[in-house]
């Protein structure tokens, strides 16, 4: 991807020699899973759940935001992206300045070290890698910050919660930094696995879903991701779906009610292990995602869509706001490469997605 206009490359903000790190002190890793969202997104941006109370269901994948931090001698912070290309730098003491270059984790850092019992921050070199772009539908962003978070509080002598991980990411996202969207992809990563997220007010309820391993394998078995190649920025999406909510537009409200039926629906059909029911409610919850906004589907994805039914899929549905990203499809494993060859003919890049259980993780990594 290209640098935003104004950001180094790999220039003067770029981490410094190896004579200023701190060997004295751990390298520290993290990660955090990326999401598949199976039925209910939508209904946690506000004000739907505050009104009318949402639920999500969805699965975390094995595909991650890594972050590594390097403690440093001198004072100074630096945050290097490999998926951007380019590095940023500034002193512990210096104020953040949100320009659109790495806001994410420049908001995790300010944030974290003015939390009462915080060690105070001495320097590190932080260290960003994730498996999927922004604009994947696969919570890729919330990962970043959900990793950085949970990396920069240990490095501070923070013990959070994932509740709390959770919950401060939200916030930096959506009121520090003004970003539109909801809340399932910060407690998704968070809390990691199959969940049914709840929202009430201003209340989030995570309730881990026990699903059986065959049940798992049989998901694995005849799942298919497809990457449309097109990366979205969602936010006219979210706001568009929020003005019809507002406006009390029929179709829109329909669909979002929809949502948390069939997200309900699903939920029980995981849980029993009935993998066609959920493939085939996918593509009731897509039907019905197309309501909230007209700019959730393309010409593109319209296309992938009546190919995938067509060869053998049973339902399928677009992972994240729309306009993009990643598809998901339930098949008939008989027929799932017949599915996945239409796509790939398509021009889309098709993978099989594994589940993960884990949510964010850190470790002690080597010197």
């Amino acid at each position: 991807m290209k640098a935003h206009e104004g950001a180094t490359p790999t220039g003067d903000a770029a981490p410094a020699g190896r004579d200023c790190l701190d060997y004295r002190k751990p390298v520290l890793r993290a990660r955090a899973p990326l999401r598949v969202s199976f039925a209910g997104g939508g209904t946690d941006v506000a004000p739907f759940p505050q009104r009318e109370g949402g639920c999500v269901l969805s699965g975390t994948i094995s595909q991650f935001a890594y972050s590594t931090l390097r403690p440093r001698t001198d004072g100074r912070i630096t945050v290097q992206s490999l998926d951007f290309g380019y590095s940023i730098g500034f002193g512990v003491d210096d104020p953040v300045e949100y320009n659109g270059q790495l806001d994410l984790p420049k908001a995790a850092i300010a944030r974290i070290r003015t939390i009462p019992g915080a060690h105070a921050v001495t320097g590190f070199d932080l260290f960003l890698h994730t498996a999927a772009p922004p604009g994947s539908g696969l919570g890729s962003s919330s990962a970043v910050m959900v990793s950085v978070i949970g990396l920069v509080a240990q490095h501070c002598g923070l013990d959070l919660t994932e509740y709390e991980i959770a919950e401060l990411a939200y916030r930096l996202e959506r009121e520090d930094l003004g970003i539109p969207g909801g809340s399932q992809d910060q407690y998704a990563a968070a809390f990691g696995g199959f969940n049914f997220i709840e929202f009430t007010g201003d209340q989030v309820v995570v309730n881990p879903l026990r699903v059986r391993e065959s049940t798992v394998h049989e998901l694995e078995h005849n799942m298919l991701l497809a990457f449309t190649g097109q990366t979205r920025v969602s936010d006219h999406i979210i706001e568009d779906q929020r003005s019809r909510y507002e406006t009390g537009n029929a179709t829109a409200l329909e669909g979002l009610r929809a949502q948390k039926e069939l997200a309900a629906q699903m939920k029980i059909a995981l849980v029993r292990g009935e993998v066609d029911t959920i493939g085939h409610l996918l593509g009731e919850a897509w039907r019905e995602k197309q309501k909230m906004s007209e700019r959730i589907t393309t010409p593109l994805i319209d296309e992938a869509m009546k190919r995938a039914l067509a060869s053998g899929a049973l339902g399928g549905k677009v992972t994240g706001a729309g306009g993009g990203g990643h598809m998901v499809f339930v098949c008939e494993f008989e027929r799932r490469h017949l599915v996945a060859q239409e796509l790939i003919d398509l021009g889309l890049t098709v993978s099989e997605p594994i589940f993960s259980r884990d949510g964010v993780t850190t470790w002690r990594g080597q010197n």
